[in-house]
């Protein structure tokens, strides 16, 4: 099983991952925090790490902050790989209703070019506060469809909307059209708290099949599963946690949370990547488990 922890921060923690097949190798994207060895404190920072495997992990460097409104730190990539470039679109952090979505882009998967229309996004309406965060992409219907998490316009409840852009916008501030007039999905199911979040999409015929984090973390996230026709409108396809946290004792007694769904096109494989810990947040770890589908309901590979 992989179980994978960035140790740069002087303590096994990586969360929010995101993979992504380039360079005939796996990258997998991730949240690191602030050091915790002496130095300045400097805010969250994404690391970066490769697999031939999808299950052994090195570790190979980290973006860093560059601008002003990276000052904070940032975080929760979501990655795709588009006409020979990886595209990453991650929030700010520490900014409260202000977060936003930026994007950068990379030829060799580590050096990033930043968008100099940064932040690209936040949503607009009086069904939210402003904030967007775990961006998600994926192309759909000729357009790049992009899946973030706001908050209610008390800033309490978490919830789901998504923004599209042409293929060919360059995916700066001006490409973006908010392609909801309210939440996508909210917190329904008691499991699911206050929180519905990370958005992790892919396609299954004609159709896109969300997993998503419900409630907030180690209360305990666990992960939920939606389908939809056109991207806009989802359905949950289960009642119960697709994914459960673990029982007592196991790596992840205490989340399961925060998926990201991978594609693997070389094998026409399915894999969901999610976070979890057994410390309630003093550390975090990341997995993967094998999806299998009949149509477009999944299923854990035993």
């Amino acid at each position: 099983m992989m179980h994978f922890a960035d140790n740069s921060r002087g303590k096994p923690y990586s969360k929010d991952p995101a993979v992504v097949r380039f360079l005939d190798s796996y990258w997998m994207y991730y949240s690191i925090p602030s050091f915790e060895d002496g130095r300045e404190q400097d805010g969250w920072a994404i690391g970066i790490a490769v697999s031939e495997d999808l299950h052994n992990w090195k570790t190979v460097g980290e973006i860093k902050p560059e601008h002003a409104y990276e000052k904070n730190g940032f975080c929760a990539p979501g990655a795709i790989v588009w006409e020979g470039s990886i595209h990453l679109f991650y929030q700010t952090y520490g900014n409260g209703p202000k977060d936003a979505i930026c994007h950068a882009v990379s030829d060799n998967g580590i050096d990033f070019v930043r968008n100099a229309t940064n932040p690209v996004f936040s949503p607009t309406g009086a069904w939210n506060n402003g904030r967007a965060i775990d961006a998600d992409v994926i192309i759909f219907n000729e357009k790049l469809f992009m899946y973030f998490a706001t908050r209610d316009p008390k800033g309490e409840v978490q919830i789901q909307g998504v923004a599209t852009a042409a293929l060919n916008s360059g995916f700066g501030r001006d490409a973006w059209t908010q392609a909801c007039d309210d939440t996508i999905l909210e917190p329904v199911y008691p499991w699911e708290g206050q929180c519905v979040e990370a958005a992790a999409t892919c396609k299954r015929g004609d159709k896109l099949v969300m997993f998503y984090g419900g409630a907030y973390n180690n209360c305990p996230q666990q992960i939920g599963c939606a389908v939809s026709d056109d991207g806009i409108r989802w359905e949950r396809l289960f009642t119960e946690p697709f994914l459960p946290n673990g029982e007592q004792g196991s790596w992840n007694s205490s989340e399961s949370g925060h998926p990201f769904v991978f594609v693997d096109e070389a094998t026409d494989r399915t894999y969901l990547f999610y976070q979890g810990n057994n410390d309630m947040g003093k550390t975090w770890y990341l997995s993967n488990v094998e999806i299998v589908w009949e149509g477009h309901i999944p299923s854990v590979k035993k």
